[in-house]
């Protein structure tokens, strides 16, 4: 198959995948804290990929461990849970939306820590970016803006995953895309575990009427969302580049949008003119 049809098709997959998770985190929430959630999905991905982690962390130099579980933590680890307190106020579609700002922060960390050559069309579209994200919190976006500091916590989130393509992109280059995903997902799931252990799941999963939905939902985001996609995601940086696979966030917030229009989520036009700003600036970031 050609190359570059290959990556279009992997980079779709991804937009539904990934689109998909916020709906998803917000049926978790139904019955388990943010930080069950975070955990269940964490260790879910970490487990579906188990058997590809005992094959490669044997072949693994011992000096690159760290940086590939600093690569976890900033692509799936510190994410997780942001974004699962950050649902507890705002909508999933509103999170969708803030999402779109990664390719942004990778241009910001590309030029700071790897000293990246940047345009003037470049700065123009960070700019541009920065006030198509302040503008998402003077619109009503979030809750009765009393808690307009939880979509902060999504844009915090976009830094991680902003600083984790441009380490993949310089440090970890040299690795096939499983035994990344593998080895930091490992960690992952074994960071997470004892906030599973040493919390009311066991008993709150035996007395919540919508349990075994919210599980599900859980289950999915970590198998599909965390370990399948995080897979996908590696490879895409790898053949087609960084800035590629941080386009990703053009197609996300749509399909984030329509799930929660679909949910009953309330969208306005305003919201969705600032994410027309977001992705102006976005387009003048990764344009060539």
């Amino acid at each position: 198959m050609d190359q570059r049809l290959l990556n279009w098709g992997i980079f779709l997959l991804l937009c539904l995948t990934w689109g998909s998770s916020f709906i998803l985190m917000k049926l978790g929430l139904v019955s388990f804290s943010p930080y069950q959630v975070a955990s269940l999905r964490l260790i879910s991905a970490g487990a579906v990929l188990l058997p590809f982690f005992f094959r490669f962390i044997r072949q693994t130099p011992k000096g690159k461990i760290p940086v590939i579980i600093l690569s976890g933590l900033l692509g799936n680890g510190i994410p997780a849970f942001l974004f699962c307190i950050a649902e507890t106020k705002i909508d999933s579609s509103l999170a969708g939306m803030l999402n779109s700002f990664t390719p942004v922060f990778a241009l910001i960390f590309s030029l700071l820590l790897f000293r990246s050559p940047v345009q003037k069309r470049q700065l123009t579209g960070l700019a541009i970016g920065f006030v198509g994200v302040i503008c998402l919190f003077l619109v009503k976006g979030v809750d009765a803006n009393q808690y307009w500091y939880y979509g902060l916590l999504i844009v915090a989130a976009t830094a991680c995953y902003g600083l984790n393509i441009a380490l993949v992109h310089n440090y970890l280059k040299g690795y096939t895309t499983l035994q990344l995903v593998s080895i930091s997902l490992f960690f992952m799931a074994l960071f997470s575990a004892p906030v599973l252990i040493f919390s009311d799941f066991a008993a709150t999963f035996r007395q919540a009427d919508s349990a075994w939905m919210s599980l599900g939902a859980a289950m999915v985001l970590g198998v599909l969302g965390t370990g399948v996609a995080s897979l996908l995601f590696y490879q895409l940086i790898r053949s087609a580049g960084a800035m590629f696979a941080s386009m990703v966030t053009y197609g996300l917030p749509i399909v984030a949008i329509g799930w929660g229009l679909v949910a009953g989520e309330h969208i306005n036009g305003w919201q969705v003119l600032c994410l027309a700003g977001i992705m102006g600036g976005v387009y003048l970031v990764n344009r060539k």
